[in-house]
C-alpha cells in the first residue's frame, strides 16, 4: 500500500470532490467522522474493505485511492511539508510542526516547503566532506563483508534484462547494450560537452542517456557507463539524501553493470570449470567477457564465496602504495586509520600489490605468497597505468585455497609483519642515525585533502553545470 499521508490526501480529495463532510462520508461507510479524519491526516491505516467502501461512497474506483501520486499540486506541497517536518534535520532544531489548514495559502505552503528544501540542501553540503565519505564508505565495506560481496536481488534483475534482449553467451556487445536501453525507454547519445563532474547524464524527460564520445581511448568502458546509468532506473533509485545513500547507489549500479557484462550463470560456469581444472586466473575471466582486469577481479569477489566456496580479498593500490579500493572476507588485515577506513592507507611494501611494481615484464599476472600474522596468502597481481600514475589490481586467497589458482607453483615469497612499523615503515636505525636532521623533503599536497566534495543535488555533481548541459541538449 502507498504511504498513509498520500493515501489520506487522496481520500480527502475525492470526499470533497463528492461534496461530503467527514461525518456524511463516515455515516455512509459505518465509521465516525473523527476516525475518518485520522485517516485523512495519515495517522491511521484503514482496512482494505473500508477503503473499498470509501471509494464506492465517493464515486471512484479503489485504484484511484491507492494511486501513489498526490491528487493535486497543493496536496503535493502538504505531503512534502509533512515529510520534511519528520526529518532528522528539522527535528534537531526543536521547532514545532505546522499543520496546514484551509486558510493556509498555496503561496505560504510553497515558501515553507522551499525553506525546508534549502535546509536539507545545506545539511547535505555540510556533511559532504572527505571525512563523511570515508566514514560512510567504511560502513558500506563492512556491510558488504557480511554478505560476502554478493547481492542476489541485483543478480536476478540483471538476468531478467539479459533474457529480455536474448543475450545467452559471449561478451556483451555495444549493440546489445543499446537494445537494453531502448527497452527501458532510453536512447544512448554520445556528446563532447558532458559536465566535467559527471561520467554520464540521464535526461528523464526526453529519454536520453548522454555518454562521452564512442571514439575515446578504451571506449569499451562505455558499455559499463551506459549500464550504470540504466542501473539507477532499473533499481528504482531516488535522489540520495545522505552521502551513505549516494555511495550505496554507486555500489549498486557498478554491481548491476558487472552482473550484466559478466552474467552470473555464464560466469559461474566459467569459474567452476577453471576451479575444476585448478586453473583459476583473473586474466582468463577478463578476456572471456571482454572487460577490464579490475572489473573481472571485482566480479570474481561477488561470486567466489557464494558459488565457489572461496574466501578472497581484493586490492587496488596506487604506485605510492595507497589503497584506492579494498575488500576482504578472508581475514587479511587491511591497513586502516583510527576510523576504520582503509582508503588512502598504505599497504605493506612486501605485499604483492607493491612488489609487482618492481618486475620488468608486466604483460601477465604476478604471483606471490605472503606470510602475515594472520596466515599465509596467495595473490595474483596485474599492474596498469593511467594518466594519474601506475596502479595494481590484486586478488588473494588464504594458502589453503591457492591450489585452485594458476601460478600456485611460484617461488616468490615475502614476509610481512605489518602493522608492526618495524616491518616496512620505520627506517633502519643506522639510516636514522645517519640522516636525522640532515635532510629536508618537500612533500606532495593532494588537492582533495583541502577541498570538500562538490555539493549539489547529487554529491560531487555541479548542479548549475548539469542543468545548463541538459537545457542545451533538450531540443
Amino acid at each position: 500500500m502507498n504511504d498513509l499521508v498520500t493515501l489520506g490526501q487522496r481520500i480527502r480529495h475525492f470526499r470533497t470532490a463528492a461534496g461530503m463532510t467527514l461525518d456524511q462520508l463516515g455515516e455512509k461507510v459505518g465509521i465516525a467522522g473523527s476516525q475518518l479524519s485520522l485517516m485523512e491526516n495519515g495517522r491511521r491505516e484503514p482496512r482494505l474493505t473500508l477503503l473499498s467502501a470509501i471509494a464506492g461512497a465517493s464515486g471512484v474506483q479503489l485504484a484511484d485511492l491507492l494511486d501513489e501520486a498526490p491528487p493535486s499540486k497543493r496536496a503535493a506541497l502538504e505531503i512534502e511539508l509533512d515529510r520534511a517536518q519528520h526529518s532528522s534535520v528539522y527535528a534537531s532544531l526543536g521547532l514545532p510542526g505546522i499543520r496546514p489548514s484551509k486558510g493556509t495559502s498555496d503561496e505560504t505552503l510553497e515558501a515553507l516547503v522551499g525553506l525546508h528544501r534549502e535546509l536539507a540542501r545545506r545539511a547535505r553540503e555540510a556533511i559532504a566532506t572527505p571525512e563523511e565519505a570515508r566514514r560512510a564508505n567504511t560502513e558500506l565495506r563492512q556491510y558488504m563483508r557480511t554478505v560476502d560481496n554478493y547481492l542476489p536481488a541485483i543478480e536476478n534483475v540483471s538476468e531478467k534484462l539479459l533474457t529480455d534482449v536474448g543475450h545467452t553467451t559471449g561478451a556483451l556487445t555495444h549493440r546489445t547494450v543499446t537494445r537494453m536501453a531502448e527497452k527501458l525507454g532510453f536512447e544512448l547519445v554520445h556528446v563532447h560537452d558532458l559536465p566535467h563532474s559527471a561520467r554520464s547524464v540521464t535526461d528523464l524527460a526526453n529519454g536520453r542517456i548522454y555518454l562521452p564520445p564512442a571514439s575515446i581511448p578504451g571506449g569499451h568502458g562505455l558499455r559499463g557507463m551506459a549500464l550504470q546509468a540504466m542501473g539507477h532506473r532499473v533499481l528504482g533509485h531516488e535522489t540520495p539524501v545522505t552521502y551513505a545513500d549516494f555511495l550505496l547507489q554507486r555500489l549498486e549500479i557498478n554491481y548491476f553493470a558487472a552482473a550484466v557484462l559478466m552474467p552470473q550463470r555464464q560466469s559461474v560456469e566459467f569459474l567452476s570449470q577453471a576451479k575444476s581444472d585448478r586453473n583459476i586466473a583473473v586474466e582468463d575471466f577478463r578476456d572471456a567477457f571482454g572487460v577490464t582486469h579490475e572489473a573481472a577481479a571485482l566480479r570474481f569477489t561477488n561470486l567466489a564465496t557464494t558459488h565457489l566456496g572461496l574466501e578472497v580479498h581484493f586490492l587496488r593500490v596506487g604506485d605510492d602504495g595507497a589503497v584506492a579500493k579494498a575488500y576482504e572476507n578472508d581475514s587479511l588485515r587491511l591497513p586502516v586509520d583510527v576510523t576504520g577506513s582503509t582508503e588512502g592507507q598504505f599497504v605493506c611494501r612486501n605485499w604483492s600489490a607493491r612488489t609487482a611494481f618492481t618486475r620488468t615484464s608486466r604483460t601477465t599476472e604476478f604471483y606471490q605468497y605472503t606470510d602475515t600474522p594472520e596466515g599465509t596468502f596467495f595473490e595474483s597481481t596485474q599492474t596498469g597505468t593511467t594518466d594519474s600514475g601506475e596502479f595494481s589490481i590484486s586478488i588473494g586467497v588464504p594458502f589453503a585455497h591457492s591450489k585452485w589458482f594458476r601460478g600456485r607453483e611460484t617461488t616468490n615469497r615475502m614476509s610481512s609483519t605489518c602493522p608492526d612499523e618495524t616491518c616496512c615503515r620505520r627506517p633502519d636505525s643506522r639510516l636514522t642515525e645517519r640522516w636525522s636532521g640532515k635532510a629536508w623533503s618537500s612533500a606532495k599536497l593532494h588537492a582533495h585533502v583541502l577541498s570538500p566534495l562538490p555539493a549539489g543535488t547529487f554529491p560531487g555533481v555541479d548542479d548549475r553545470e548539469l542543468y545548463e548541459f541538459l537545457e542545451s541538449h533538450a531540443d
